[in-house]
Formats: structure tokens, sequence, C-alpha cells
């Protein structure tokens, strides 16, 4: 029984292996079917993460912590307060430098008073001046008059002593009033350079209240834009040190995902190419993104430490090179960090580009 059953099972096996075959004939050819049709054009990589230009929250000034409005993963609006560092060093400063420049003004309204005063004895000094002429004037006719009637014998010599007396005298009163003048003038311009003098301290003293203002200003960490507050390292009461990093906030728009594409894909990526991107926290959702700009260099050469190649043990390694992808506005469910699959389709190179020209 067992020899008649052997013939009838081989019989069997041969449909069955025939459909196995077809149907792996049929796959294979759908496959390649799918490949020539559309995969030889689309460049692949899962090392890929959705990225956020966020902000580092740190104090540009040393104090202690004392408020924190806002808590870990909380909505912020731009100019939202994070965190406040205690201010009354900083207004004590501000105050002293409003208070110098209080008296400064003073000082100089005082300089102004005396200028004004100083040039009206230079006016004086000028009238004085001119009424020295005049006596001049009237001393020099008197006297040549009187010399005249004395060469004629009408008069007699006292008048011309007097006379000459007279002139001399109102030649020194004339030279007297032109020292009164220069000396009023030089009271002046020394009152000037004293008003210019003071006019620097005044400017000085304006920009230490300005500084002093931006410094009570930077006690007070506000948010640079819409986004969510993480990472808060810190606690109210705590010294803060210059440039230490209290927080993190994530935009709310921007993010873009960062593809590393391995140095033998390259020929085929260049910006304006469309890029559908799988998100694996997002199942079954896929998102249409555009190729911004292709990285300079390798990841490698921006590590802190980077492979030095020029040794014995080289070893080759395939290197990558990040590429920028721009993601839609408005994507829900996005964050930063998240693993991605980038699928970057060469056929949608823009015309002109050296990927299309080899396409065509």
């Amino acid at each position: 029984m067992t020899a008649a059953e052997t013939p009838e099972k081989k019989s069997r096996k041969k449909p069955i292996l025939a459909s196995i075959a077809l149907l792996a004939l049929l796959g294979g050819g759908h496959e390649g079917y799918q490949y020539w049709t559309n995969g030889r054009f689309l460049v692949e990589t899962d090392d890929a993460y959705v990225q956020a230009d966020m902000s580092l929250v740190s104090s540009k000034l040393q104090g202690y912590v004392a408020d924190i409005p806002v808590q870990a993963n909380q909505h912020v609006s731009k100019g939202a307060v994070l965190v406040r560092i205690e201010d009354g060093d900083y207004r004590i400063a501000l105050e002293q430098a409003q208070a110098k420049l209080l008296t400064l003004s003073r000082t100089l309204a005082r300089v102004d008073a005396q200028i004004l005063a100083a040039q009206a004895s230079v006016t004086q000094a000028e009238a004085q001046l001119a009424a020295s002429d005049a006596a001049l004037h009237a001393a020099e006719t008197s006297q040549a008059r009187i010399e005249g009637l004395r060469a004629r014998g009408v008069s007699s010599q006292a008048d011309l002593d007097d006379a000459n007396e007279a002139l001399e005298t109102s030649r020194a009163n004339r030279q007297a009033a032109l020292a009164t003048i220069a000396g009023a003038k030089a009271d002046v311009d020394v009152l000037k350079a004293q008003r210019e003098e003071s006019e620097s301290s005044r400017r000085a003293l304006q920009l230490d209240i300005d500084q002093a203002q931006r410094n009570l200003d930077h006690t007070v960490l506000r948010a640079p834009f819409d986004g969510t507050v993480a990472n808060i390292a810190i606690e109210e009461g705590e010294l803060v040190s210059i440039g230490a990093q209290l927080a993190v906030v994530v935009p709310d728009r921007g993010l873009y995902v960062e593809a590393n594409f391995k140095e033998t894909q390259l020929a085929g990526i260049t910006p304006g190419e469309t890029a559908k991107i799988r998100i694996d926290a997002l199942e079954d959702h896929e998102i249409e993104g555009r190729v911004v700009s292709l990285a300079p260099a390798t990841g490698s050469e921006f590590s802190l430490l980077p492979t030095e190649n020029a040794t014995g043990n080289f070893t080759k390694i395939v290197q990558r090179v990040p590429v920028r992808i721009e993601l839609p506005e408005g994507t829900p469910g996005l964050r930063a960090g998240l693993s991605v699959v980038v699928e970057i389709d060469r056929r949608t190179a823009p015309e002109g580009t050296a990927v299309a020209q080899a396409l065509q």
C-alpha cells in the first residue's frame, strides 16, 4: 500500500512546487518592476531625526535666583518671564549712576552761568575800552592845542605839563582796558574748556547709566520665541554663574529633519528635491518634506574629537553627511529628537541641476 501511495504523493507535489515557483516568479517580477519604475530613483536612510533650533537660556549676570514663574514642559509665549535674578545690587548701581549724572548736570548749569558772567565781563571791558579810546582822543586833541598855544607864548608850561600828563594817563587807561578784555576772554575760554570736560564726563556717566540699566534688564530672563520650556536646571535661591545654562526653550515652529546619508548616496541628492518622511512615533503617517541643504563636511568632522585616519591601524568606514530637510508647518505630534525614515526622490530634482541632467 505504501508503494502505491508514493507515485500519488509525487504527483501532488508537482503542482504545489509549480505554484510556489510561479508565486516566487510573480513576486520577484513585481519587486523588480517596482524597483525599475520607482525604487531605483529613491535614496533612503533611517539614520535621521527631527531637529529644532532650541534656545539655551543662560544668564549674563551672576546672582541668586529670586523666582522661576514657569514649570518644566510648560508652553510659553515670546517675552514670557522664565527666570528672575535678585536685582538689588544692579538697581543700586543704576541709582548711583543716575545720582552722579544729576550732580554733574548741576555742575554744568553752574559753569554755564559762569560763562555768561564772564562774557558779560568781556562786554563791560570792551565798553571801558571804548570810553578809554574817547578819553585818549580828547587828551590827544587837548595836548596838541595847548602845545600850539605854548609855542606862541599864549599858554604856560604848567598847562602843557598837565596836558601831557592827561595824555599819558589816557594811554595807560586804554592799555588797562585792553588787558581787562584779554583777561575776561581768557576766563571765558577756561570756563568753556571746563564745560567741555564736564560734558565728556556726562557722556561717560550716561553710558554708565545705560550699562546699569542693561544689567538690571538682564536680571529678568524671557522666552525668545513661542515654545515649550524644558530641562530647567536651577532652583529658587541658587547662585547662578555667568553663562550657566538655566533652561531650554523648544520652538513651536521651524522643526526640520537632519538625515545622515552615506557618502556613496550623495550623488543623487540636491537641494529642492522632495523627500518622503515616515516618523516612527506617528505610525502610518507620511509627511512630504523638501531638501534644503547639504552639510559642508561629514558628521565626524564636527565631532569633539575628529577621527585621526593617519594611523597604522586605519580601517575605512563609510562616512555620513547631514542633509537638512524642511518640514511643513503645522504637522501634529512632532517633537525634537524623534526617529524618522527618509526617502528622497531624485526625479524631483530641479531642472538644470546635475541630478536632473543625469536622469535625462
